[in-house]
């Protein structure tokens, strides 16, 4: 896989190429051409994205209010319903070729949350699955429930695109503003959250590409 860092980029840019990418990576696999996978890393100025079965209800504020904390909202293609991205938060887009990792979608999915829980693993943070709740969670089948990634995926002919967002130094604030993934009774947290102080952007960065490689490749089509 090839991995790209764009850093901070402005959403509506970030999702215009990857949707170049996806079509790339669609007419590749269309064409019998070897497909060229990707892992997309980023951060994102202050965004809302709302997903294609989402609730406008969960969005709380008007257009003006979302002005007035420096925000956006963009309705957009993938699963899920509403969630926030910003400074501070990790985002990840994988654009691949599914039958190259021999994954089907609900798989895909798994591989991606296993790699961010070895994340949280590797800063002594325990986290894990809710049934029926896509993403990575504390405090599992508690009354403390909180999500720290967000996951929300599209996927077509077998190419996907979207992905995960990981809190890592973000500022939580800006999800009082929703119901984080349709949810009204769950909260977020984030890495500097549980740990007490902030880490480097880099470095979480670095371990998550590591883990997706492994958590991918296990499914990795063998080269002949």
């Amino acid at each position: 896989m090839k991995t790209e860092y764009w850093g901070t980029i402005p959403y509506r840019e970030a999702w215009s190429r990857q949707q170049e990418l996806f079509d790339e990576l669609v007419h590749q696999r269309g064409s019998g051409e070897t497909c060229e996978n990707r892992l997309i890393f980023c951060e994102h100025p202050h965004v809302y994205t709302l997903g294609r079965h989402g609730k406008e209800a969960n969005m709380l504020l008007r257009e003006e209010q979302l002005k007035q904390i420096g925000a956006e909202l963009f309705h957009i293609d993938r699963g899920g319903d509403i969630t926030y991205h910003g400074p501070g938060q990790l985002v990840c887009y994988p654009i691949l070729n599914l039958e190259d990792f021999r994954l089907g979608l609900k798989d895909y999915i798994h591989a991606l949350e296993e790699a961010v829980i070895r994340v949280c693993a590797s800063y002594g943070i325990e986290s894990g699955r809710v049934a029926g709740a896509t993403g990575v969670w504390l405090d599992t089948g508690t009354k403390n429930e909180r999500k720290i990634c967000a996951i929300g995926v599209r996927s077509s002919h077998f190419i996907t695109m979207h992905g995960l967002a990981l809190n890592v130094n973000t500022d939580l604030r800006y999800f009082s503003y929703i119901h984080p993934c349709g949810f009204i009774n769950k909260g977020v947290t984030s890495i500097s959250r549980e740990l007490g102080h902030e880490v480097a952007m880099d470095e979480v960065r670095e371990r998550l590409q590591n883990e997706l490689h492994t958590c991918l490749n296990v499914h990795m089509t063998p080269l002949k």
